[in-house]
C-alpha cells in the first residue's frame, strides 16, 4: 500500500525521520491507508512555507483569492463520492450523510469566497476638521488550524475556506483517525494551483504539531475544534505569544418535548439529532427532556422509531448508523449506560454492543434518567438518548441550563410565546426550534460558556481571521 504523504509548500513530503502510521476502517479493523506521521519538524518547516506566502497571497484582491476558492469548490463536487468514501472507510459515517457532509463542505468555500469579496471598512466622521478616520480590516496572518475526526472535511473548509477568503495562508493538522479526505482536499488545492506554501498540510503527533503551532511566534492565530479539555490547553498555550484564538468545543445538547408539541415531528427530530454519525456529533441531543404529561406516548412513539433504525458498514447504502470511531468510545458508551441502569434507569431499547463486528453499539433509550447519573453531565459520544421527566418550563429550562456547556439546545413546541420566551433563556449559542438540524453555511456557529470562543460561517465567521486597523489623518 502507498505511503499517502503531507503537503508543505506545494511539494508531497513524506516525514523526516520516515515514520508512518495505519489508518483502521472501525466497522471492519481492515488498513484503509497507511500515512506519513509527521511531527515538529515538518510543522516548522510548514508554518515557513506559510508565513513566506503570507505577503503575497494577501496583497492579491479579494476577487482573485475568491476564484481559487470557486476553483475548489467546483472540484470538489466532481469529486464528491470519493471524498464521501473516504469519510466513511475511515470514520464509519453512513454513505449518505458522508455525501451530505462533502456538499456542506463545498458550501463553506463558495460562501466565503463571497464573503471575502465584502470585507468593509469605515469613514467615521472626525471632532476635528483637519481630521479623517478610517477604519480598516486586513487579514491576521498564517493560520495553524486543527480538526476533528467525526466531520474531516466540513470541518476543514469551515475553517479554510474563510482564512484563505481573508488573506491569510493556512497550516492544517487533521486527525490522525481521518487523514484521507483531507489529503484528498490537498490534492485539489494542486490542481487548481494555489500558490506554494498558501495551503500546507501536516500529519502526526497532535502534540508536537499543537505545541509547534502554539510556539511558533509566525502563526497569529490558532482556530480547534474538539473536546474542552484539550481546548483549554490550547488557549492557556496561546497566551504566550498572545495569539488569537477560535474555539468550536464540547457540547451537552439538551432537546425539550413539550406536551403542545407534534410528537411524530419531536421523534424524528430527536432520532435525526442524536442518531446521526451514530451520536458522533457536538451539537447532537445528550439530554432528552419530555414533558411528564405525554411521556408514555412520546417515548412509545420514540422507541418504534429507535428499535427500526438499520445498523451496519456505513458503506452500504441502506445503512442507517454506523460504528463508533474507536474501542475508546463503545467503551465510553457502554459505562455510561450500565452506570445509569446500576442507579435506576430503565432501559426501553438497545443497551449492548452488536454481534456484527466491528465497533458497533445499538441504538439505544433510556428512560427514568435522573441528575446522578454520569451521562447527565457527560457528554456521551454515541448512540445513547437519555430521557427526563419535567413538570414545568421554569423546571427544565434551569434542568437544561444546569451544565458547563452551551454549543446547542432544541426545543419542540407550537406555542409562539414559549417559542421566544425558552429560546431567550437558554444558554446556548445555537437553539433549533422545531428544528433538529439547524447548522448552515450561512448561520454563526458556535457555543457559549466552556463550548468555545468566537464564531464560524455567516458573515461573522470571516471575521475570526481578521484585524481591525484605526486610521487618523491629520493635514
Amino acid at each position: 500500500m502507498d505511503v499517502k504523504k503531507m503537503f508543505i509548500n506545494g511539494e508531497w513530503t513524506e516525514s523526516f525521520s520516515g515514520k508512518t502510521y495505519e489508518v483502521l476502517n472501525p466497522a471492519t479493523n481492515e488498513v484503509v491507508a497507511t500515512v506519513a506521521y509527521g511531527s515538529t519538524e515538518e510543522t516548522a518547516q510548514a508554518i515557513k512555507a506559510a508565513s513566506n506566502a503570507f505577503p503575497s497571497w494577501a496583497s492579491l484582491t479579494a476577487k482573485e483569492r475568491s476564484s481559487y476558492l470557486i476553483k475548489l469548490y467546483d472540484l470538489m463536487l466532481k469529486e464528491k463520492e470519493e471524498l464521501a468514501r473516504l469519510i466513511t472507510l475511515e470514520m464509519g459515517k453512513p454513505i449518505r450523510e458522508a455525501r451530505g457532509e462533502v456538499e456542506l463542505a463545498a458550501e463553506y468555500l463558495l460562501w466565503n469566497a463571497e464573503e471575502g469579496k465584502r470585507v468593509y471598512g469605515e469613514n467615521i466622521p472626525s471632532s476635528s476638521p483637519s481630521k479623517r478616520i478610517q477604519v480598516i480590516k486586513q487579514p491576521i496572518g498564517p493560520v495553524g488550524a486543527i480538526i476533528p475526526w467525526n466531520f474531516p472535511i466540513s470541518m476543514l473548509t469551515r475553517k479554510m475556506g474563510p482564512a484563505l477568503a481573508a488573506g491569510c495562508t493556512f497550516v492544517l493538522k487533521p486527525a490522525s483517525k481521518t487523514p484521507g479526505c483531507a489529503i484528498r482536499l490537498f490534492e485539489l488545492i494542486e490542481q487548481v494551483k494555489f500558490p506554494k506554501g498558501v495551503a500546507n498540510l501536516v500529519i502526526g503527533s497532535s502534540s508536537d504539531i499543537g505545541n509547534e503551532l502554539l510556539k511558533n511566534p509566525a502563526i497569529k492565530k490558532i482556530t480547534f475544534t474538539g473536546s474542552t479539555q484539550v481546548g483549554k490547553k490550547l488557549i492557556e498555550g496561546s497566551a504566550e505569544h498572545v495569539k488569537k484564538v477560535s474555539m468550536e468545543l464540547g457540547g451537552h445538547a439538551p432537546f425539550i418535548v413539550f406536551e403542545d408539541a407534534d410528537l411524530e415531528e419531536a421523534a424524528e427530530g430527536a432520532i435525526i439529532s442524536k442518531f446521526r454519525n451514530s451520536g458522533q456529533t457536538c451539537i447532537c441531543l445528550n439530554r432528552l427532556f419530555v414533558q411528564q404529561s405525554v411521556k408514555e406516548k412520546f417515548e412509545s412513539i420514540l422507541t418504534k422509531k429507535v428499535k427500526a433504525l438499520k445498523i451496519g458498514n456505513g458503506i452500504e447504502e441502506s445503512t442507517e448508523l454506523g460504528p463508533l470511531v474507536d474501542k475508546a468510545a463503545l467503551e465510553k458508551v457502554e459505562f455510561q449506560v450500565e452506570d445509569a441502569i446500576k442507579k435506576g434507569a430503565q432501559l426501553l431499547t438497545g443497551g449492548n454492543r452488536c454481534d456484527i463486528g466491528g465497533l458497533f453499539y445499538e441504538p439505544t433509550l433510556l428512560s427514568n434518567v435522573n441528575k446522578n447519573m454520569d451521562i447527565t453531565y457527560e457528554e456521551t459520544f454515541g448512540p445513547v438518548a437519555p430521557i427526563y421527566v419535567f413538570d414545568s418550563e421554569e423546571e427544565v429550562i434551569h434542568a437544561a441550563n444546569d451544565t458547563e456547556y452551551g454549543l446547542a439546545a432544541y426545543f419542540f413546541t407550537k406555542d409562539l410565546g414559549r417559542t421566544i420566551r425558552v429560546s431567550e433563556k437558554l444558554d446556548y449559542g445555537i437553539i433549533g426550534i422545531n428544528d433538529a438540524v439547524p447548522t448552515t453555511v450561512q448561520a454563526p456557529f458556535g457555543g457559549l460558556k466552556q463550548s468555545g470562543l468566537g464564531r464560524e460561517g455567516g458573515h461573522q465567521g470571516i471575521e475570526e481571521y481578521l484585524e481591525t486597523k484605526f486610521i487618523s489623518i491629520k493635514f
